[in-house]
């Protein structure tokens, strides 16, 4: 049977917020304030259902990403991270089979951020305060990333003794370079909003979260007014891309060009530009 697409309408979190009250665009809010949005491996699990619901739903064609409380995300929750450690161990004598369940463990935690990427809908991070750990995570995932002026942003995991394993040493060095990256990950301190907006971790630095939200909002609903079809292509591609040869990511943009060039929506725009109108585009 198939997935009910507006399935997220109805369900249910303890761990994160979902307000579909103003489409196309759907704000993700991380909801533990009171434990300043650590994640959990209940987060974790929510994270990528609420993600994949949210790609599925036929009215939300971006989705903002930000935090409740005065912190954005301090890391992964530490019981959790021993709940993970310990369970790895608990039953196996072997010690070969007690890694090798360790590392679906920590697959599956690469999946759920990951999960932000995969959407086909352009995501958009706004953060304010903390950004810690697997934050980076989280907002290295993240098509777009804003920040206010309080937000900071620290690779934590090196103090921890471990190295981040869940995205941000694979992605970061793509978005800021790798001489950033590695010295956000190796030294473990904290960059702040003006540095983040300098090095391109960030696009744009806010006054205040009232500002950002609104900003954001606004950015995200310039986004949607566009073709869904080509906003979901120059996602892919970008995404492709970034990981091969240029002439491979020509290649990919051929393919994809392919579709879209038969597509309603070019007949569309091209019809919209004629006429001085703005194009009305059919849901994904």
């Amino acid at each position: 049977m198939a997935e009910d697409p507006r399935a997220v309408e109805t369900m249910k979190f303890k761990t994160v917020e979902i307000d579909l009250n103003r489409p196309p665009v759907a704000h993700l809010y991380l909801n533990l304030p009171s434990r300043r949005n650590a994640l959990s491996l209940d987060s974790f699990a929510e994270i990528s259902a609420a993600i994949s619901a949210l790609d599925r739903h036929p009215d939300v064609l971006a989705v903002v990403v930000s935090g409740r409380g005065t912190q954005f995300c301090s890391g992964i929750d530490l019981s959790a991270l021993e709940t993970i450690v310990s369970s790895a161990g608990s039953t196996a004598t072997d010690p070969g089979r007690s890694r090798e369940r360790l590392r679906r463990q920590i697959l599956s935690l690469q999946a759920a951020l990951s999960a932000f990427e995969g959407c086909r809908k352009p995501v958009l991070a706004a953060v304010d305060g903390s950004c810690i750990g697997a934050g980076v995570d989280l907002v290295s995932a993240c098509d777009l990333r804003y920040c206010t002026r309080a937000a900071s942003f620290v690779v934590k995991e090196v103090d921890l003794a471990i190295a981040a394993d869940l995205g941000t040493l694979q992605r970061l060095p793509r978005i800021v370079g790798y001489g950033n990256a590695a010295e956000m990950a190796l030294t473990a301190r904290s960059v702040s909003a003006a540095e983040a907006k300098e090095m391109g971790l960030v696009s744009r630095v806010f006054d205040s979260r009232e500002e950002m939200e609104v900003g954001v909002r606004a950015i995200a609903e310039e986004i949607c007014k566009k073709s869904p079809m080509a906003v979901m292509g120059t996602k892919a591609v970008l995404l492709k891309s970034r990981d091969v040869s240029v002439e491979q990511g020509l290649d990919y943009a051929a393919t994809w060009n392919s579709g879209m060039l038969i597509s309603d929506d070019l007949q569309e725009a091209i019809k919209a530009f004629i006429q001085k109108r703005k194009p009305t585009f059919a849901k994904l």
